[in-house]
């Protein structure tokens, strides 16, 4: 049996994993902080790991890409995309009113993960400016703290899944900013991923350019330019060896079989640059 970490049951990542894996018999080990979940797998303890690498509104999560790069080696081996659906719960006996709307003024505390919080901005301002804010580490693990805090006033941003594993009520649905709201996530781990397979295959690397070398970076894309081999996402993390030292992710949309991207790979290491593949896997979209 296939053994996945992943962030606590009711969370995106939980809704998202089981998208991904569908029918596959699979033992889920939920972990609280996204550090057991990487550990987990680099411990050889579970066979993948699933972590949330990037979200429509708020762009990449910069700490799972700094774990992914820096703390641990474990290769892609799929990514797909989920909708990130947020909504306000709590409990309906305490925060609603007897003909049924949301008692916004009775709500003093609102709890999520940070990057939720962000993604429901404009409804939380428009709606609950008066409400403090509070980031936790997980939609689930607010929605659990709501829970076991009745009569406080507080609700939580989070899942219908969450709601559901807690025993709590969905107050406001879709509450997101945008209704395109979605997440990337990516399973790693050093199996190769069998479960489903798809047409589209991308490879990921890491590219530590040579000091001093005015035009580097110029070179490194032109590399793929002129053989017309397209990139999907290009960012800079800061290498965390001094200031304004910096390393790239760079997302390919072709297989690392492709004779086009290794001769790309050789004349990048050509010009003094180190690279490091992080893996090459199918994509799915999702329908």
């Amino acid at each position: 049996m296939i053994s996945v970490a992943l962030l606590p049951e009711g969370s995106v990542s939980d809704e998202a994993a089981h998208y991904l894996f569908g029918d596959s018999e699979v033992k889920w080990n939920h972990y609280k902080p996204i550090a057991d979940v990487f550990l987990s797998t680099a411990g050889e303890k579970t066979d993948y790991s699933i972590i949330p690498i990037e979200n429509t509104i708020e762009g990449s999560v910069s700490l799972h890409l700094d774990w992914l790069v820096n703390e641990v080696d474990l290769p892609i081996q799929a990514e797909w995309v989920y909708p990130s659906i947020q909504n306000l719960i709590g409990h309906r006996n305490e925060l609603v009113n007897p003909d049924g709307t949301l008692a916004s003024e009775r709500i003093v505390k609102v709890l999520s993960h940070p990057v939720a919080l962000a993604q429901c901005t404009q409804y939380l301002r428009n709606h609950l400016p008066h409400a403090e804010l509070e980031q936790i580490s997980s939609t689930v693990e607010a929605v659990r703290l709501v829970k076991e805090n009745p009569d406080a006033g507080w609700a939580a941003i989070g899942t219908q899944s969450g709601a559901r594993v807690h025993g709590l009520d969905v107050l406001c649905q879709g509450v997101t900013d945008h209704s395109n709201n979605y997440t990337r996530f990516l399973l790693v781990g050093s199996k190769p991923f069998e479960a489903r397979t798809s047409d589209v295959r991308k490879t990921s690397v890491v590219i530590h350019l040579p000091e001093d070398y005015p035009g580097a970076l110029h070179q490194v894309l032109s590399a793929f330019a002129w053989r017309r081999i397209n990139l999907s996402k290009i960012e800079s993390r800061p290498t965390k060896k001094r200031l304004g030292n910096y390393y790239f992710t760079i997302d390919i949309e072709m297989p690392i079989e492709s004779v086009l991207l290794q001769s790309a790979i050789s004349e990048i290491e050509a010009i003094g640059c180190q690279i490091r593949v992080l893996g090459s896997y199918p994509s799915f979209s999702y329908k």
